[in-house]
């Protein structure tokens, strides 16, 4: 008899393309596998006009869909890896961290040196505004929440909206989006981004982790995004924080398999940007990895004077 695993998700088109993808993965480890999407709203999906961080930041899309496998009405959690909190949800853990996509932000309606003086820039996250302000102090901001389509239809006169890239080409509106509006691909050297942003993660309940699911989520495991993952995610473990925290991490593997960890905190009005990268010596393990964001993170706090930025 074939397996059945149903997939918790939002139901938001990215969300579902996420649960699709997932689950033409699993297919391809096993193709007899049955996938059976179930699908929650989340208390994010729900509250459309308050800001992410005035709702406490991540976990606000993840909690229901993590209720959903813990009850017993599904037995994995597709999510966005960004929106999941740093610290791992009591009887859960993330079963598989596939192959990533692409972790970089896109400024949509102008590039930015274009941005006349002034300029209105769309976002509702305090990381872009922070790291945006430090590159282009005149700017001006406005929130912004919504799906892709709503965020695309809010670009200001004139402005812009900031955006994560991997939305985009994961539901093939990049081309589109470029030809309509024009876009820029911000360089992690200009603005950092959020943890685990172009990752995916798969959460099971923690007893199934060494049965058969485990076994066929742990067959479409990618190494190198989990060690990218785990390594921002000890980042921000580090700073007991949050997606409403003006803070960003990026990891990536060199040449010869080593981890590279850069990490970034800021003022809200970005007058202060702090950013520290730190290099392993060798090939790490996953602990080694979320160890190497950890002390990117220390450092910040306490070497560069960054937990004085993050008392509100």
């Amino acid at each position: 008899m074939s397996q059945l695993v149903r997939a918790a998700t939002r139901g938001s088109a990215l969300a579902r393309w996420q649960t699709d993808h997932v689950a033409a993965l699993l297919r391809v480890v096993d193709p007899e596998i049955r996938i059976e999407v179930v699908i929650v709203e989340t208390d994010g999906d729900r509250r459309q006009d308050i800001p992410i961080w005035q709702m406490g930041g991540k976990g606000v899309f993840v909690k229901e869909v993590q209720a959903a496998v813990l009850d017993g009405r599904a037995d994995i959690a597709v999510h966005s890896a960004k929106d999941l909190p740093s610290e791992a949800y009591p009887g859960l853990v993330i079963g598989a961290v596939p192959a990533r996509g692409d972790a970089r932000d896109a400024l949509i309606g102008s590039s930015l040196d274009a941005l006349a003086p002034g300029a209105l820039v769309a976002t509702g996250s305090v990381r872009r505004r922070a790291q945006l302000a430090w590159a282009r102090p005149d700017l001006t901001f406005a929130g912004l929440r919504g799906n892709i389509d709503t965020r695309l239809g809010k670009i200001p006169d004139g402005g812009a909206v900031v955006m994560a890239l991997a939305p985009l080409e994961r539901l093939g509106l990049l081309d589109q989006v470029v030809a309509e509006h024009g876009v820029e691909v911000l360089e992690p050297s200009i603005m950092l981004p959020q943890v685990g942003q172009g990752a995916l993660a798969i959460e099971c309940r923690s007893a199934d982790r060494a049965g058969s699911l485990g076994d066929v989520l742990g067959a479409i495991e990618d190494a190198s995004g989990r060690l990218t993952l785990e390594a921002e995610r000890g980042f921000l473990s580090e700073l007991g924080g949050d997606c409403d925290l003006p803070a960003g991490a990026h990891a990536t593997m060199t040449g010869d398999g080593a981890l590279r960890v850069e990490g970034l905190i800021a003022s809200l009005d970005g007058h202060v940007v702090l950013r520290y990268a730190l290099t392993s010596d060798q090939s790490p393990t996953a602990a080694e990895a979320a160890a190497v964001g950890r002390a990117v993170g220390a450092y910040l706090l306490n070497d560069a004077g960054g937990a004085s930025l993050l008392d509100r």
